[in-house]
């Protein structure tokens, strides 16, 4: 980075201001013609969970998905970054059940759910938290499954050589333009993370949910992976309060979206009448703070009027939201401040 990022987002206490949160914003087509820039489209970024739906294609094209019956919702959670709820821990020990495996098989880690309700309900219960409840588990027990079908060792299947993280990397490549040696590190569920220019993430996106006119087993997966995601969005994050969530329930499927850890966030939007070819969008808050991506992406989808006036305020508490004090009384906010052109 040669030059300091714009300012996405800033928070303010009555009339002082308190914080900023720099970064960068890029929006694409599927032919990777830039649509859209703030910042540096350059900027190189760990991928982390923003990419679980392009992991999930060979879930789907190696014939793994068919041979266990995957349903949408199943799948939907294969993309998921969950709260950990019994929904989706149920969802997943039954996929795994379906494999001949239990949840000593993930390579995930045991997490506390993202849930406040049903961690309190483990600890008050005295039950252990499991990796059943990390927030990755869909997206490991699909590399699982695909791993079972194909015959391959179970124990090392996050590893980066593994031929399943070999094929996501081959995918996730292909659909960003990118050599197959992506430069790679260790997620926080242990699985391979890529470091990317935003551009290429955008046109992953971009290419999700308008992939080439052809009649493929690949195109064939992404839509179905693109109408789970849509269909489901209770298992993309929780039943309630979670960003991607909230935001799917909001555009009424003229979108798919995942957040990722370090405040990198993707959408895809659909075909429309502003994009008829649709368009990727990739957003990167500098510092890493999850404060900053619920302005930043709710006001980039305003101001490129994919989202009208009543689904912005159905946000209104990811786009505005408001910083309170020990007594519930507003004593601040926190407010998107660009401006797109």
């Amino acid at each position: 980075m040669t030059h300091e990022l714009p300012i996405l987002v800033e928070v303010t206490r009555g009339a002082i201001l308190e914080s900023r949160h720099r970064g960068a914003i890029v929006v694409t087509d599927s032919n990777g013609n830039l649509l859209k820039r703030l910042g540096d489209d350059a900027l190189i970024t760990s991928t982390r969970s923003t990419i679980k739906p392009i992991q999930a294609i060979p879930f789907i094209t190696s014939g793994a998905a068919d041979h266990f019956n995957i349903d949408e919702r199943e799948l939907a959670v294969v993309c998921a970054s969950h709260e950990g709820e019994p929904i989706h821990t149920e969802t997943v020990a039954g996929m795994l059940e379906r494999a001949g495996l239990d949840e000593t098989a993930l390579r995930c880690g045991a997490q506390s759910p993202f849930d406040g309700e049903t961690a309190r309900l483990l600890l008050a219960d005295g039950k252990p938290f499991t990796q059943l409840h990390n927030n990755c588990s869909g997206k490991h027990t699909g590399m699982l499954m695909s791993a079972v079908f194909r015959g391959l060792e179970l124990d090392d299947y996050v590893s980066g050589e593994h031929p399943v993280q070999r094929e996501i990397a081959a995918t996730f490549a292909r659909m960003s333009d990118l050599d197959e040696r992506i430069p790679s590190a260790i997620d926080g569920c242990s699985a391979p993370t890529f470091g990317v220019p935003l551009r290429s993430l955008a046109l992953a996106f971009a290419r999700l949910i308008n992939p080439p006119d052809e009649d493929s087993d690949f195109v064939r997966a992404m839509r179905r992976i693109v109408t789970a995601m849509i269909n489901h969005p209770e298992m993309l994050g929780g039943t309630k309060g979670r960003f991607d969530t909230e935001l799917t329930r909001a555009a009424h499927g003229k979108l798919v979206c995942k957040i990722g850890a370090e405040a990198v966030y993707c959408v895809g939007v659909l075909p429309s009448e502003q994009f008829p070819h649709g368009a990727g969008i990739a957003i990167k808050v500098e510092d890493g703070s999850n404060r900053g991506i619920g302005p930043a992406v709710v006001e980039t989808l305003k101001q490129l009027n994919v989202l009208n006036e009543a689904e912005v305020v159905q946000l209104k508490s990811f786009h505005n939201p408001n910083i309170e004090n020990r007594r519930g009384v507003k004593v601040g906010e926190v407010h998107a401040t660009f401006d797109l052109g």
